[in-house]
């Protein structure tokens, strides 16, 4: 037993010191790890000859008072300033390197920056974005909109053949309403942000990536939704400038003059329409309601009734699944009394309109969620009947 008592604690001996020697080592990577020098400064961009500017490395990591700063102005790797926060001016334009260096006293991280500075009598120039809104929507309604750019897509043509709602339009953006900043000037460059939740080119700022340039650019292939852009300028002296409006596409689709089958099988006969609908808070683009529009003869005119029976008294209704298929909801609890919805219904039609806000689209427990949605026109009634429109708008505005 001694003659194996004596390997055996070696060779644990060994395996300890082995898990001692990894347990060190982790320490030091995780304690580099944590070493991060970050810095911002202020003003942020058309900073000028002789403007103070403020650095404040009060982000950098671990912020428990126990890191050391240099800051380097001139590219020079001396130390111009130190401390977490500092002040410096330059007395000549162009592009400027600055260097922060922070250390615990054995290890080091240091931030790199480019900024730019103009010269002392440049003038910023001034971003707008032209505004413009369609004159009327789908139902011939006056638009009165003077803040956002307002958009119907129309589609009052649709064919049996084609009930999923899938058209997009071209949304133009205009920015020659912008100015250079004085008659020396000029615009130099025209950049559009379609989509301010995406850093596309990874620099940390979500609003200045180049999806368009140009001073008027066409937007294509915009689907239903409201949107939020930006337009960021440069003039001649490298000053920069900004705006952003909201773009609001709106929707409405029309089969006219088609036919619901009759309910001969003992289950109702359904004709289905698909549309997305979109509702996030986060991006910004949120449906305010969805509204399906359905009118039919309270009659067809071929019907006869069997004696006893008023077979012929026409009901059909709407349904809305969401796309995992559950029912959020629908018309069949309407009385045949109570189908005269909108203000052109006339005596010889049922019009049973199914409206829902954007809650019932919203990511909760007794909400539906957005996505791709099915409305559902059903007839449970024994008789076909000629439907005269159905009608759905997707409004975003």
């Amino acid at each position: 037993m001694k003659l194996q008592f004596g390997p055996l604690l070696l060779a644990g001996m060994m395996v300890l010191v082995s898990l001692s020697g990894c347990i060190f080592e982790d320490q030091g990577s995780s304690s580099k790890s944590e070493l991060l020098a970050v810095f911002s400064y202020s003003p942020s961009d058309n900073i000028r000859v002789g403007d103070t500017i403020s650095f404040d490395a009060s982000s950098s990591t671990p912020n428990d008072g126990s890191l050391t700063y240099r800051w380097d102005f001139d590219d020079d790797s001396s130390v111009d300033k130190t401390g977490m926060t500092a002040e410096w001016s330059f007395d000549s334009p162009g592009s400027k390197t600055i260097v922060l260096t922070i250390s615990d006293g054995s290890i080091t991280s240091e931030q790199v920056r480019e900024l730019t500075i103009v010269a002392a009598t440049a003038v910023a120039p001034s971003a707008e974005i032209t505004q413009y809104n369609d004159a009327e929507d789908c139902e011939n309604n006056d638009l009165d909109e003077d803040t956002h750019i307002v958009v119907w897509m129309c589609h009052y043509d649709k064919s049996q053949t084609d009930r999923d709602v899938s058209e997009t339009t071209s949304i133009t953006l205009d920015a020659s309403d912008s100015d250079a900043g004085s008659s020396d000037e000029y615009i130099s460059e025209y950049n559009w942000d379609i989509d301010l939740n995406i850093d596309a080119d990874n620099d940390g700022d979500f609003e200045n990536d180049v999806d368009f340039s140009g001073e008027t650019v066409t937007w294509a292939d915009v689907e239903p939704g409201e949107y939020k852009i930006k337009l960021n300028i440069k003039n001649s002296q490298d000053m920069i400038d900004s705006d952003t409006i909201k773009v609001y596409v709106s929707y409405a689709a029309k089969w006219s003059d088609f036919e619901m089958g009759g309910n001969t099988s003992g289950s109702g006969v359904e004709l289905d329409f698909d549309v997305s609908i979109s509702y996030d808070k986060d991006t910004g683009n949120t449906i305010r309601k969805a509204v399906a529009e359905l009118t039919y003869p309270q009659q067809d005119g071929d019907c006869t009734n069997l004696p006893g029976a008023n077979n012929c008294r026409a009901k059909l209704d709407i349904y809305a699944y969401n796309e995992e298929g559950d029912e959020a909801s629908n018309t069949s609890s309407r009385g045949l009394d109570q189908r005269s919805d909108g203000d052109n219904c006339d005596e010889a039609n049922d019009c049973v309109f199914l409206t829902m806000s954007s809650y019932i689209f919203g990511d909760g427990e007794t909400t539906y969620g957005d996505g791709d949605w099915t409305f559902k026109i059903k007839n449970d009634k024994q008789n076909d009947l000629q439907v005269e429109s159905f009608i759905i708008r997707l409004v975003y505005v």
